[in-house]
């Protein structure tokens, strides 16, 4: 039933690869591309040319962290899920000390505040002027209440076609 000889591995573990590829895959966290994004949007788009990176640094997605190589491929990337879910994740305000605070008990709850976040400009929008908009979204509740009627009274007032004799 067994193996006559039990295999012999390489190596006793492979956790030195695994700290590898996690460290080459690591992007900025969200609280860093916040703080980015409320200082240096217009300068991050704008970057000098450096050699060493893709694209020579010119295509910046901001919001993402990432270099692209040419203005198609970081077009492409703003219609991708990888770009909206971004987009998503930054509408809410990044975690903070005050936060973690008021969490422990040394003061009162608050609800982290949503904000409106749009893909960032083109080039040419930027030197035009235009900058990323980071808008908080004012969230109104309603809390009027509508006495809410019964099915069979709904039921009864309903226009129904009539049924036509011949």
């Amino acid at each position: 039933m067994g193996m006559v000889t039990k295999r012999k591995k390489m190596h006793y573990g492979d956790t030195h690869l695994q700290r590898r590829w996690r460290v080459r895959n690591r992007r900025r966290d969200l609280d860093q591309i916040d703080d980015d994004l409320r200082t240096r949007s217009g300068e991050l788009i704008n970057q000098n040319v450096d050699l060493e990176k893709p694209g020579f640094a010119q295509f910046y997605c901001v919001h993402c962290a990432k270099y692209f190589i040419d203005d198609t491929a970081m077009q492409a990337h703003f219609r991708t899920k990888v770009h909206k879910r971004r987009l998503k994740a930054l509408e809410i305000e990044p975690y903070s000390i005050e936060e973690s605070e008021r969490a422990a008990g040394r003061g009162s709850f608050q609800q982290a505040k949503k904000r409106g976040m749009e893909t960032q400009p083109t080039k040419e929008e930027v030197i035009a002027g235009k900058r990323i908009k980071v808008e908080e979204k004012v969230e109104t509740t309603a809390a009027v209440s509508t006495p809410v009627a019964s099915t069979s009274s709904t039921r009864a007032t309903r226009n129904r076609p009539q049924k036509m004799e011949t």
